[in-house]
This record gives structure tokens, sequence and C-alpha cells, in this order.
């Protein structure tokens, strides 16, 4: 048309362009969430404890500039757990099994006593919390009604967070147990849907790469169970047990054997490609806890129980080391852009420039720590052993 006024081009040109972007969104919401990309509905969720289904504990969230201490709720109840957070209220469970939740401001906000001990970190998905417990058994709590949905027996206790996968076109939950089994049961009636054989005992949680799940254990096997057919596909046996979990970040897995070696496993349609050491011990004496954290770039570890070492996953070059003020125990570091949140059993909390190490900030809780951070919009979150909350976030705020 000879006579159209140009603005009448530019805004069709526009609504075009604006269309596509829509479509372009709704197709990527539409697919499946990758192991290397949060899993959280917003930035206030933290529903995983490491984040995400593939475990690599690594956020594309900013922390505060300058933070500082906010608040700090006291439970009294001694822990092991690590936080999860639903709509800025962070959940977890002492030893003696009681479930609190405190909102954002600090308050009191649930309260849930499974009157059972518990050691595990719990998972949310659809307003319920689902935790393994001492005694075996995998509960699943509604948060909107405060009572228990379901709970299924197992022969071992369950010291791990469960995990979400699709199986035969349903939800389902994940999980292992100290019976040598790993469960597969109905996220709606906690029924059984699969169960696989290990060798030994499962102490660590089921990392999630697209369609599979990785878990390792006492017997130093690492496995890998296609979820949609429920078959094993591939499996590798390490140096020593496999204390925690594994971690994956696109078609990588990262996992750490009780000696401290860190191992690399290539990952291509269900199987292991190929494997290989990436750090090794330097004395008998050294132990690996903890999980690694892994961005685009680089893999986070503890090593020697007393250094974080960073590791570019390219080269498997050690970019950096930086010294910790104690153990790091079972704590694991978290990725958040460029920086990096570590803890230690000392209670020492640090913020690190994850490129080069630096020390950017540095805060002593005085108490124990053995858990993973938790980070949403604006705030990062603490929990000590002995059941204190603490909530940092601008101190402008």
């Amino acid at each position: 048309m000879k006579n159209s006024s140009p603005l009448i081009h530019d805004s069709a040109n526009s609504i075009k362009s604006m269309l596509g972007i829509l479509i372009l969104l709704l197709i990527i919401t539409s697919c499946g969430v990758s192991s290397g990309d949060s899993d959280t509905d917003s930035d206030m969720d933290w529903h995983l404890f490491r984040a995400n289904a593939g475990l690599n504990g690594s956020v594309d969230i900013s922390l505060p500039e300058k933070p500082g201490l906010l608040w700090a709720y006291k439970t009294g109840q001694r822990t092991a757990s690590s936080l999860v957070i639903d709509n800025g209220t962070s959940y977890w469970c002492s030893r003696k099994g009681l479930i609190t939740g405190v909102d954002i401001h600090g308050q009191l906000a649930f309260s849930y006593d499974l009157k059972t001990p518990v050691e595990a970190t719990p998972m949310i998905n659809d307003s319920a919390l689902y935790i393994g417990r001492i005694d075996g058994f995998l509960s699943a709590i509604s948060l909107t009604k405060k009572d228990t949905l379901w709970s299924y027996e197992t022969l071992g206790q369950i010291l791990a967070s469960p995990n979400i996968v699709q199986y035969e076109g349903e939800e389902a939950i994940v999980f292992g147990s100290y019976d040598n089994y790993f469960y597969c049961l109905n996220k709606q009636t906690g029924s059984l849907l699969k169960r696989f054989e290990s060798g030994y005992y499962i102490n660590g949680a089921a990392a999630l790469w697209n369609k599979h799940a990785l878990f390792g254990g006492c017997d130093a096997w690492l496995r890998i169970i296609n979820c949609e057919t429920g078959e094993s596909t591939d499996s590798l046996e390490l140096d020593e047990y496999i204390p925690a979990s594994p971690s994956v970040y696109e078609d990588d897995c990262y996992v750490g054997d009780y000696a401290g070696n860190i191992y690399h496993l290539s990952l291509d349609k269900g199987k292991i490609k190929n494997h290989k050491k990436v750090l090794q011990p330097a004395s008998d004496n050294e132990s690996f806890l903890s999980i690694p954290a892994i961005n685009a770039q680089s893999v986070f570890v503890y090593a020697g129980n007393r250094h974080l070492v960073s590791i570019e996953r390219s080269t498997g070059n050690i970019n950096f080391k930086f010294m910790l003020k104690g153990d790091a125990g079972e704590s694991a570091p978290v990725v958040c852009k460029d920086k990096l949140i570590v803890c230690t059993e000392t209670g020492i909390v640090s913020i690190l420039d994850n490129r080069s190490g630096e020390l950017l900030w540095e805060y002593d809780t005085g108490e124990r720590i053995t858990s993973s951070p938790a980070v949403i919009g604006g705030y990062f979150m603490i929990l000590t052993v002995k059941g204190t909350l603490l909530c940092f976030g601008s101190q402008a705020n």
C-alpha cells in the first residue's frame, strides 16, 4: 500500500515482534527444565535443597551487594537438614521431627510435628512437602491443610532429599533408602511405581539428567536409571563409597567418593560416554562429604577438608584454591551468577568472586553449619545445626 504511514508499518512490525517473542517464550516454558536451570517457580522459591533437579547448586540470582544480617529465628531444635523455600517461607525439619516454616519477615508461619527422628532435607512441590524419615517412611505433608497426605514405608532409614521425575506419564517421587533400594512413587497417592536394587545403602539424593536419574551408594557404584522405562542404563564403580549426591549440569556429571576423589562423567543417551578423575586427595587422611556446585564455566568442590577448589570444566585445570576457616563438612557451595557462597562447620559464611576466588564478604554465625545455603531474590538464608535460621539481605533494607 503505497500511501500507508511508516508509523503503521512500525506498529505492525512491533506487534509481530512481540507475538514472535511471546510464542518463543511459550515454546521454551513448555519444555522440561534442564539440569542447568533452577526448578523454582519464582525467585522467592527454593524447592530443592540444591536449587534444581540436577542438584548443581547454580542459580541465576544476584546476591545483595552489601549483605547484612536482617534477622535470626532461633528454634532451639537441632537439625541436620538444609532449607527449602516456598514463596519466601523457609522450611526445615529438626532431628526430633518438628517441621518449621518461617516467613520472609522472620515470623513463624508453619509448624508440624512428625514425632519421629528426621535427618533428611525436604522437597516442596505443588504446596506439599515431601520428606524422608529415620524410621524408613517417606511422607507427603500438605502445607495448606497441615496434615499428612500419605506415607510410604521402606525397610531402612532415609537420609537424603527426594526428587521429582516423570515416570510412564506420571509425576513421581524418587529417593533412596538404607534398605538398598531406590524407589519411585506416585506423587499423588504414594503408591509404589517401581524400585531398583542397589548393592548397599543409598545415602545421597538422586540428580536428574533429562529423563534419567543418577545416584550413588555405599557400595561405591554410581547408577543411571531411565525414569520413563524404569530400566537401568549404565553404572560406574568409584574407588570408595559415595557419601553424598552427584551433581549434573547439561551433559556433565561431577561426583565425589569418600576418599576425596572427584570424577567427571560425560553423559550421552543414558550412558557414561567417558569418565576421568579431575581431583585426587593429597593424603590418605582426606575425605569428601559434600556435593559439587557447577556453572557453565567451572565446578566448585571442597577438597582436603579445608579448601574450596575451582576447576575449569573445559580443561580440568584448577582456577583457584581458597583456604577455608574450618572444615567444610557436609555443606555444599552455591553459585549465584558471578559469586559463590561457602559455609564451614565452624560457622563461617563467605562470599567469593567465583572467577578469581577473591574474598568479598564474611560473617561468623557463632554456630556450626552443615547445611547448604538457600538463595532467593534479594536474600540468602543459612540454617545452623542448632536450628537457627539467619536471613541476610541488603543493609539498605
